[in-house]
């Protein structure tokens, strides 16, 4: 009983990820403003790492999680450097 509850579960994770993905995709495509753009960039890729677990989860297969790192960790670096450039109009001073 457990088992069809935990993958209707995961499935019910994916449908929400993948909807808040089309949604970010449409702030990011529609932003009246370039933060509205950096922030549904920044959503982006945090639900990307969130699909990689839920697909890694329901999977069983750890090289999900070893994507979902690597998507953290680019996509932490890039929020820093388009936020440095939005402030300052220049990433390396």
């Amino acid at each position: 009983m457990t088992e069809w509850m935990l993958r209707g579960a995961m499935g019910f994770a994916l449908v929400c990820v993948v909807l808040s993905m089309v949604f970010c995709t449409v702030r990011l495509l529609l932003g009246p403003s370039s933060q509205d753009r950096i922030l549904a960039l920044d959503t982006l890729w945090m639900t990307a790492m969130l699909l990689a677990l839920v697909i890694g989860m329901r999977t069983a297969r750890t090289v999900y999680f070893d994507i979902a790192m690597l998507i953290a960790l680019t996509g932490f670096v890039s929020t820093i450097a388009v936020a440095k450039f939005l402030l300052r109009g220049e990433v390396i001073e």
